[in-house]
């Protein structure tokens, strides 16, 4: 059975691929994504593995994972504070997607001779 509509936070989606979009579209999140798959990483790690990323839009995407149960903050009870994040079993499934997105990049580089000579 199709359905027409997907409601989610008070937004209405007509299509799946809009929803799917709005959960994992923007830059950062999927970066964060990509770099949680080997498992569980620091605040900070984590940070500083994804270039150009400023604080601000750190803490507002990594909010937004957890929020949409596709990443998961651990806090470890000790002095001074010790946070992790890691991909949840919903997030894990979107690996494969995210990986064969970054190989389609790599061709597309490569075909295009995109790569900047080795210094």
């Amino acid at each position: 059975m199709k359905k027409d509509k997907i409601l989610y936070e008070g937004k209405e989606f007509y299509c799946s691929l809009a929803f799917t979009i709005n959960l994992i579209g923007d830059k950062y999140k999927s970066l964060i994504l990509f770099h949680l798959q080997k498992g569980a990483m620091r605040s900070g790690d984590l940070q500083k593995s994804i270039s150009d990323m400023s604080n601000r839009m750190f803490v507002y995407s990594i909010r937004a994972l957890e929020k949409d149960k596709l990443v998961e903050r651990i806090v470890y009870p000790v002095a001074p504070p010790k946070v992790e994040y890691k991909l949840t079993e919903l997030g894990c499934t979107l690996i494969p997607i995210i990986n064969e997105l970054n190989e389609w990049g790599i061709n597309f580089a490569e075909k295009n001779q995109l790569y900047a000579p080795a210094e």
